[in-house]
């Protein structure tokens, strides 16, 4: 991810096999991450069982908060995709309980419609 992006709000995709293990602590033991995206020093990770937010706090970024929320939980969810002087991608995930959505921006290069297809085999099941 470039450093425009970054400072645009725009996340991008990260190598899985780094997240695995980084986030091995995290996970269940049959738990896979299937995608997952850098916000800058923020992450959110699509597993095969729930979507985890990874929220690092204060100026070192040694105190992190982990928000999971189960695929069940999510009620509905958008895509936007990028236009032609349009910079980046959105995904809105709504989530039980709750009225305003969770909102996500990606940058332009990323494929919206592959997080959207991730995103639909595990809410629809």
């Amino acid at each position: 991810m470039g450093l425009f992006d970054g400072l645009m709000g725009n996340a991008s995709e990260v190598n899985l096999q780094e997240v695995q293990r980084d986030f091995a602590n995290v996970l269940a033991s049959t738990e896979t991450i299937e995608k997952a995206y850098r916000l800058i020093r923020d992450m959110f990770i699509f597993t095969n069982k729930r979507l985890i937010l990874v929220d690092k706090q204060g100026v070192t970024g040694k105190k992190v908060e982990y928000h999971s929320i189960p695929y069940k939980s999510i009620t509905h969810f958008s895509i936007e995709t990028a236009g032609n002087f349009d910079l980046d991608a959105e995904l809105k995930i709504w989530i039980s309980g709750t009225q305003m959505p969770i909102e996500k921006q990606f940058n332009k290069s990323l494929n919206i419609y592959e997080l959207q297809s991730v995103l639909a085999e595990y809410v629809l099941k």
